[in-house]
């Protein structure tokens, strides 16, 4: 949980931006890619993400302007996912610390306005996470967000990874 506006935006930043990272590897080709069984394609993960980016938020009562749509470009994709962080990063700004301490409705459960944000900022990690196996799977390379990623780590000339 959240208890200071000024860490989640430093969390926040990070995050988004090891988000833009996957989605600026990602081709307008790599979204027709199907999806296994019953799990979302790369097209339904990405829409999804951006859809909770400030819709968590919102549900949580900070005052952003979401509207739920659907993308179907890469570009399309990065623009509606920086407005929909950068709509978080403004709208945080009426909060205080102590805000992140109120009850909040949510999900048929009650959570505090920190938590809410904490589920935010995970929810999209989880998620990040499936889409880059996603996007392997669609033989895209991903970056290397927390290390290094296969192939950054075989540029380094090191041994194969455990």
């Amino acid at each position: 949980m959240f208890s200071s506006i000024s860490h989640f935006k430093e969390i926040w930043a990070s995050e988004t931006e090891a988000t833009l990272q996957c989605l600026k590897m990602l081709t307008d080709e790599s979204l027709k890619a199907p999806s296994f069984g019953e799990y979302r394609s790369i097209k339904r993960m990405v829409n999804h993400i951006i859809a909770c980016a400030d819709g968590i938020p919102w549900e949580a009562k900070l005052p952003v302007n979401f509207t739920k749509q659907e993308y179907h470009s890469v570009q399309e994709m990065i623009d509606a996912y920086k407005k929909a962080t950068l709509n978080v990063q403004t709208a945080i700004e009426q909060w205080t610390d102590q805000t992140l301490q109120e009850e909040t409705p949510m999900y048929g459960e009650s959570w505090k306005k920190g938590f809410a944000l904490w589920v935010t900022v995970v929810h999209q990690i989880h998620h990040r996470g499936q889409l880059t196996v996603l996007m392997r799977m669609a033989g895209l390379k991903v970056p290397g967000i927390y290390g290094p990623n296969a192939e950054e780590w075989k540029a380094y000339n090191l041994p194969a990874a455990d």
